[in-house]
Formats: structure tokens, C-alpha cells, sequence
């Protein structure tokens, strides 16, 4: 069976090519790159000197053979895309990779999460999970052991630690729910100890929940509730 492949961005490509070429051989540059879209690099010899985007990269080049980039550069590459969807994301993550020399700014991801303050706040519980274990044991009090009984009951408890919410999808119909904070799920105002539950309360048959409901791992990026299972925690 042919392996399934992704979504095509990049349909042809011209790497380091020689600047002069834009005006020695201009019809030809011309016919490859006027009016497409695509992102474009300059280079000083091997060295990335500026990334940009252009809707007529033919053009665009050329005003840099004259802007305040002329001379700064003498070789360039193009990258020609299907349609712009996601181009100005490609040139924003290729800019705060390279920080090229040129560019004035990095730019900024249409949506998107820093993780610093996440994975800050999960280095600090860690280091203090680990800090009691090598130096003391504090006994769980009544109130906390009854908090984490309850919460054991859901099987979701382990992985929570904020509510979040699931979408479901099965022949063209949506569904929702929400994660609480103690591992339950409520859905359509009932709540629901695991995930097959919901599931079936969704569909009306046996369900694997596991795989029915997605959650959003990072902003958009919304993937199956058993990546939990790999990942360890939500949030």
C-alpha cells in the first residue's frame, strides 16, 4: 500500500544561485518566479544575510539589487509555494531559527503558546516532589486523602491538572465536552468517570473514548486523548 503523503507547501526550488543571473538571464528568472508566491533567501557567499516572503519574487528580488540591501548580498534562493496558507509562518520560524543579519524583526506566529512559564512551573513541582523525597515524607492528611480518593475515581485524574476541553467527530456530527479538574468529563450536563463513557453517551454504542475525543495539546494542534497517555499530563 503507497505510503500516504502530507499536504504539499514547496512545489519547485532554486537555490544559491548567483545575483547576477537576475540580470544576465532575466526573461528566464522571470518565466520561474513573476507573480508567484514563496519565500526567498539572500546570502552573502554561504552566508544568510536575509529571509523574506513575496507575492512576485521576481520582482521582490530585484528591488533588492537596489534597496538598502544592495551590495550586502550575492547570491539568493527561491522557494516556490502552493498558494500563501502557510507561508508567513514558514518565514517567521525560518527567521527566529536563522536571525538572519538582515531582517530587521523575527516576526510572530499567528497562534501559538510559549512554552517557558509551562515548563517552568513543572520544573519547579518537580524539584519539590523530588526535594521531599530525598529529605522527608509528609504524612497525606485526612482532607487531602479524601481529595485524592475522589479524584482517583475518574479515570482521567492522573492526567489533569487544569479543566480542558475534548471535540468528538463521527459521521459529519460534532461533539464536545469538558475535562474537570477532578479527571470527570461532562457531557450535555451528565458527568462521566471515563472517557468510553462520554463516548457512548456521544454515540450510543460501544466506544474506544480514548480515540473518539481529541483535546488541543498546543493551541490548534488538536490530537487523540490516549497522547496523554504518552505525554503524561495535560497543561
Amino acid at each position: 500500500m503507497p505510503r500516504k503523503r502530507g499536504r504539499q507547501l514547496v512545489s519547485q526550488m532554486l537555490e544559491k544561485l548567483d545575483a547576477s543571473a537576475l540580470e544576465q538571464y532575466e526573461h528566464i528568472i522571470r518565466h520561474y518566479t513573476r507573480d508567484r508566491d514563496g519565500v526567498y533567501a539572500l546570502y552573502r557567499n554561504d552566508t544568510l544575510y536575509y529571509v523574506g516572503l513575496a507575492r512576485n519574487l521576481q520582482g521582490r528580488l530585484k528591488q533588492h539589487l537596489k534597496d538598502r540591501h544592495k551590495g550586502s548580498w550575492n547570491r539568493f534562493s527561491v522557494y516556490l509555494t502552493i498558494g500563501n496558507s502557510f507561508v508567513k509562518e514558514m518565514e517567521t520560524l525560518l527567521l527566529r531559527i536563522a536571525k538572519p543579519k538582515g531582517n530587521k524583526q523575527l516576526g510572530k506566529f499567528v497562534k501559538c503558546q510559549d512554552l517557558h512559564p509551562v515548563v517552568r512551573r513543572d520544573f519547579r513541582s518537580d524539584y519539590k516532589l523530588k526535594e521531599q523525597s530525598m529529605f522527608r515524607r509528609r504524612p497525606v492528611a485526612k482532607a487531602d486523602q479524601k481529595e485524592v480518593e475522589g479524584k482517583h475515581q475518574a479515570v482521567l485524574a492522573g492526567y489533569v491538572r487544569d479543566g480542558f476541553a475534548l471535540k468528538g467527530r463521527r459521521n459529519g456530527k460534532d461533539y464536545k465536552a469538558r475535562v474537570q479538574k477532578n479527571g470527570s468529563i461532562k457531557f450535555q450536563g451528565q458527568i462521566f468517570m471515563s472517557p468510553s463513557g462520554a463516548g457512548v453517551a456521544a454515540r450510543g454504542h460501544s466506544t474506544d473514548g480514548w480515540s473518539f475525543w481529541h483535546y488541543e495539546r498546543a493551541p490548534g494542534d488538536w490530537v487523540p486523548l490516549k497522547e496523554l497517555r504518552k505525554h503524561g499530563r495535560h497543561g
